[in-house]
């Protein structure tokens, strides 16, 4: 802890700022070692699932916040800016947010180089948004670039080869009953679905391989100088429970064609087991665009979630990537 506090007291930049995006006055850290260093936005997953980058992650990441200003959104509905998510949110609400957070920060730190971060659910919200505000960025990348719903394919029905015929037989009936039924249906198929996955798979977190140290950022936001417990909790259980908007669309979208128009450098990382937001997909529709602005790095031994080596792959490859 003490650690900790003397490395926050060492960054020139280190602050929680309040920023209004999408109309929500909304708490944001920013934090780097020094004022000069590219920034980099992150776009946590989810949606409302703020790990392992949040406004709770003061002084936590000294690797991270040595090699660039880290802005660290708790996106609305989560964390720290906790707030129901009803049906009226939709993702542009959010991508609306995004490019909001975007303005402001470039106007802070306008002479410096700035960055998109994405996972997962954040990547869409950095494709988005890059092809919103392209002439306030000089790149973006992200981990598991969600492009269209898998969750519904032949690919996932393949995952399940070598499992018990009750449980293929339980897949192939969600994969066959689709994203078009009752929200009730969907939602507890959705969960059938991660879970067996989480079994029987490497599509969200590889078997063979060391996964992230989460109890380092637990204990990390349980201690962090900026979150109360009431945050804390937050981070799980939220504003997000009960929302059916965001799914529906997620199960809908697709965004092949916004590759095509991408106008800064934009790098995509995927797990080479990820069916969740399928690398084979992934790769293809790098390959379809065209566009010589994007590309596609396969990580080996990792799914959906990254692994830990995985994450040291990652953020070497970050580092070349924003200087």
């Amino acid at each position: 802890m003490n650690k900790r506090k003397r490395y926050i007291k060492s960054c020139e930049v280190s602050e929680i700022i309040n920023v209004n995006l999408g109309g929500y006055e909304q708490k944001i850290l920013v934090e780097g070692k020094s004022k000069n260093l590219p920034v980099v936005v992150c776009l946590h997953g989810g949606p409302g699932s703020p790990v392992p980058f949040s406004v709770g992650c003061r002084g936590l990441f000294p690797e991270w916040t040595s090699e660039a200003i880290m802005v660290f959104w708790d996106q609305l509905g989560c964390g720290i800016n906790n707030h129901k998510i009803d049906d009226s949110f939709h993702i542009s609400s959010f991508v609306d947010m995004t490019c909001d957070l975007i303005v402001a920060i470039k106007e802070r730190f306008p002479q410096n180089k700035l960055f998109l971060f994405g996972l997962s659910w954040g990547s869409i919200l950095a494709l988005e948004s890059a092809l919103r505000v392209p002439e306030k960025l000089d790149g973006a990348f992200v981990y598991g670039q969600f492009i269209k719903n898998n969750f519904f394919s032949e690919e996932v029905l393949s995952a399940f080869s070598a499992a018990p015929a009750k449980v293929r037989l339980r897949v192939e009936e969600i994969v066959k009953t689709g994203g078009d039924c009752e929200y009730k249906v969907l939602d507890n198929n959705l969960k059938t679905l991660y879970k067996n996955m989480n079994k029987y798979t490497g599509a969200y977190f590889n078997k063979d391989a060391k996964p992230i140290k989460i109890g380092k950022i637990v204990m990390g936001l349980i201690t962090s100088p900026d979150y109360s417990f009431k945050d804390f909790k937050a981070v799980v259980k939220n504003g997000y429970q009960g929302n059916q908007s965001l799914w529906r669309e997620l199960l809908n979208i697709n965004l092949a064609d916004s590759l095509k128009e991408v106008q800064v450098p934009y790098l995509m990382f995927q797990g080479d087991t990820d069916i969740v937001t399928s690398t084979s997909s992934v790769v293809k529709a790098a390959e379809v665009c065209g566009n010589a602005k994007v590309t596609v790095k396969t990580l080996k031994n990792s799914g959906h979630m990254p692994s830990d080596k995985a994450m040291e792959e990652m953020f070497s490859a970050l580092c070349e990537f924003i200087k």
